[in-house]
Formats: C-alpha cells, structure tokens, sequence
C-alpha cells in the first residue's frame, strides 16, 4: 500500500531524511519512532504529497502521492488539529464528507464511531482537546481509507479514549487498511502495532517487529524472585547477585543465559511464591538505538 524507496530530502546544506526505505503492507500498523528533528514529520508529508523528494520515491497503492488516487485511499490526522469553533461537530464532519463527495447523511455514524454521538450538536467551541481529536479521526475515517497517516493521533485522550482509539483501529487494519503512526506514547504502540521503524537524524535506524528490535537492542532481561516468608536468606545464597527491592530480588541476565537461570530457579522453588522475567520495554529499546546510532 506504501512503498518508500531511498528517500532523500535535503534543505539547502540540511539532510531531513537520508535514503530512507519503508514498505507498508494492507492491514499492516507499523509505529515511527523517532526524537524531534529526526525526521518524521517531513516523511509524512512527502507520503501525503505536500513536500517533493530531493531524491528517492515514493508509491501510494501505486501512485504518486498527492494524485487523485492517492488522496482518495489516504486520510491523515495531525497532531494539532484545529475546526471553526462556531461549527458543531455535526457540521464540521458534514463539511468534510462534502469535499470527499459522501453523503452528508455519513455524519452522525461518524461522529457516534468515535464517540460523539452526544456532543453532534454542540459547537466545537465547547469541545476539550480530546473531544477535537476525537473530531479530528472521524474525518479521518471518511470513506474507509486504505491508508492512514496518524501524527501523534492520541495526544489529549484521556486512557479509556485511547482505548477505544485502538480498537477502532485494529478494526480498521482487520479490514485491509494500512496504518503508519507517529507516537511518543511508547508504551501504546508498543502492544498495538505489527512493524516498529525509527528514525534518527534522518536515517532509518531499525526496523521491524518488538521481539526483532529486543534481539537486536540485545539488551538483558529483568529477574524478579519474590521468596517465601522466611524464605529470604536462603533465596539470596543461591542468587548472591541479586539486589532486594521491596519484598523482590531483582537482577538482570542476557537473554543467552534465560535457561541457566531457570535451572537455579527450579532448584530452589520451595523456597519462591513466584518469579517473572521481564523483557525491557520498547522505551529501553528506543533509547539503546538511539544511542547506538548516535
């Protein structure tokens, strides 16, 4: 549904993006990670053809972004978004679907996906931040487009809005739509999205699924032990290594010697009410790339 070969875009002396490659299958989510400047934003509007390639291309199911074609299968939402204030949400997503030639009578359906079946007749005046977000996506949602560009798309939601964000658009890519995301929200789209590309100083630094990155970040896992009661001493002979957190021994191993660990686990298991391993975080990820390619 996207494709992005090589992609180059320099400003006088400056390179915003160098020879960036990215591919977007239908009903793939893929999340661009990536520091202020990195380049994520000038990606985005080359995909939605409002700046030119110095070098490189780019293919919107097939066509050149900004065509006709390729603006009738894309929807974007920015990050700040703003509607007349003297306009109900009704009217201003009546608005739209005019200048994508669907019947005005789509609104109401629109506005209550997103859950603004309540406020349709309010001015957006009166809106929160979220509640022209929320605005913001049902116009995004005009004709059931078969890519989505999203910039930061849940800033002002409040935790059950994201929720239910998500969920829509896990629906949407159940149905075919391609979906490329900006967030800052790592721990969101860390569970929400197939593919995780980001981005620094312009140059595409990793690529693909969580457990991919994790193995590339090869960063150790977190062991935690929660001994017994009276359990605690004898659990720390046999983990001298650890350090007690709470009522935890916490320690850290790579992810090579996860079986080592689980064997001195296994012996000592009488003397455990329970242990996990845990994984670092898509936040830990980002930072140790970033650093790397730095």
């Amino acid at each position: 549904m996207l494709h992005i070969s090589n992609l180059t875009k320099r400003y006088a002396s400056q390179t915003a993006l160098d020879r960036v490659d990215l591919s977007i299958a239908p009903g793939e989510r893929v999340a661009l990670l990536g520091h202020n400047g990195a380049g994520k934003s000038t990606l985005m509007k080359m995909v939605l053809g409002l700046l030119t390639p110095s070098d490189g291309g780019i293919t919107v199911a097939g066509q050149a972004p900004g065509s006709r074609i390729a603006r009738d299968v894309t929807a974007y939402l920015p990050e700040n978004i703003a509607f007349h204030p003297a306009l109900t949400g009704r009217e201003q997503i009546r608005h739209f679907l005019r200048y994508r030639g669907r019947p005005v009578a789509e609104a109401d359906a629109l506005l209550a996906k997103v859950g603004l079946g309540d406020a349709a007749r309010r001015r957006i005046g009166t809106y929160s931040k979220g509640m022209r977000q929320r605005v913001g996506l049902a116009q995004a949602l005009i004709g059931s487009p078969a890519l989505m560009v999203l910039d930061e798309p849940t800033s002002g939601l409040d935790p059950v809005s994201r929720r239910e964000f998500y969920t829509l658009l896990d629906e949407l890519a159940a149905h075919g739509t391609a979906i490329l995301m900006s967030s800052h929200a790592l721990s969101e789209v860390e569970v929400r999205t197939d593919r995780i590309a980001i981005l620094s100083k312009g140059q595409k630094v990793a690529d693909g699924s969580l457990s991919s990155l994790r193995s590339d970040a090869a960063l150790p896992l977190t062991v935690q032990l929660r001994p017994r009661q009276g359990c605690t001493a004898q659990v720390f002979a046999a983990f001298p290594e650890a350090k007690q957190v709470g009522d935890s021994l916490t320690m850290t191993c790579a992810q090579a010697d996860k079986l080592g660990i689980l064997t001195r686990i296994t012996a000592v298991r009488d003397t455990l009410r329970d242990f996990d391993f845990l994984p670092p975080s898509l936040d830990d990820i980002y930072v140790q790339i970033s650093r790397s390619a730095a």
